[in-house]
């Protein structure tokens, strides 16, 4: 009786494009998480609940009882910087083991790893320095950047590697651009807002010296415009028949819209903690809405050849004299 051997197969794990996405799109969520856990130690006073960096006081890298529950909030934010690297370092590893080895999907999730890590150092030059809002100020926008970062590689994936080609007009495009630059600058204003305001996040820590009422203002004054070329986006892509276009530009004005009622009702009520919170998640949302705009107006085409069927061969007909 003949005994049928196996046939040994090399074995490979490659990772779905499916998990990928799903992992590119928790990176999104932990990185937004931990800027609302960030804002949750400065409204609690707890800035400084771990006085020094990287340990949490000068003789232990955890927080201590005598630290109280200051010390709890910021130590327990610290370790979160962990829990959102390690999901990175997953997207990198997922991309590595992706079955069609993109390698356009590298340089960005490496991108999202290791500004995790420079982001968290800023978070300890912010505690070295005090708290010194500009530096406060650069830390969230770091933690923007790197949000925008993994935006990008979360859509990336579904995307072919080939070039990007617009799908609206020239004008809209530079409109678009106009539109993000206007998001961008009113995130930046609105640090300087938040370094003037009350949440210093500490008792001890030093405001900006800008005047809040005067400052307000200037950022109430961004957003307006912001809402207002927002706005001309979705009759524009309406009027050249961009759909998918219109569709990202009406909602990022229903996020702004949002994110505007929130802060005025922040500012006349004083600035309760719970709506600075939400105004801070609503500052992320704003931005993946800008860049959802900015990637509705272009599209990405594969580089694989289309192929042409071979010709059927046709005989050739004999020649018959005249």
């Amino acid at each position: 009786m003949r005994r049928i051997c196996p046939v040994k197969r090399s074995v490979r794990f490659p990772a779905s494009t499916t998990l990928l996405r799903r992992l590119a799109l928790a990176s999104i969520i932990a990185n937004v998480a931990i800027v609302v856990t960030g804002g949750a130690v400065r409204l609690t006073a707890s800035g400084l609940g771990c006085p020094t960096w990287p340990r949490c006081t000068d003789g232990s890298y955890t927080t201590t009882s005598e630290m109280g529950v200051h010390g709890v909030i910021e130590f327990g934010n610290r370790l979160l910087t962990f829990a959102v690297g390690a999901i990175a370092l997953a997207v990198v590893v997922g991309v590595l083991l992706h079955g069609t080895r993109r390698k356009a999907l590298l340089p960005l999730a490496i991108g999202v790893l290791f500004g995790i890590p420079a982001q968290a150092i800023l978070g300890g030059i912010t505690v070295l320095t005090n708290l010194n809002p500009w530096v406060v100020g650069l830390h969230f926008l770091a933690s923007m950047a790197v949000i925008a970062v993994a935006y990008a590689l979360w859509r990336r994936i579904d995307e072919p590697d080939g070039p990007t080609a617009p799908t609206v007009p020239g004008p809209l495009r530079a409109l678009t651009l106009v539109t993000t630059v206007a998001s961008v600058a009113v995130l930046v204003i609105g640090t300087w807002v938040t370094g003037s305001g009350p949440h210093a996040g500490d008792q001890g820590a030093a405001r900006n010296g800008l005047d809040p009422q005067s400052i307000s203002q200037v950022h109430a004054d961004g957003v307006f415009l912001l809402i207002g070329l927002s706005v001309a986006l979705v009759f524009a892509f309406r009027a050249v028949g961009a759909r998918r276009a219109e569709r990202a530009a009406l909602a990022l004005v229903a996020v702004e819209l949002s994110q505007g009622l929130i802060g005025f009702v922040q500012y006349f009520t004083h600035l309760p903690g719970a709506l600075v919170a939400a105004h801070m998640l609503g500052s992320c949302l704003v931005l993946l809405a800008t860049l959802a705009v900015l990637w509705s107006t272009r599209e990405r085409h594969s580089t694989e050849a289309p192929t042409t069927p071979t010709p059927t061969e046709t005989p050739t007909p004999a020649l018959t004299p005249a």
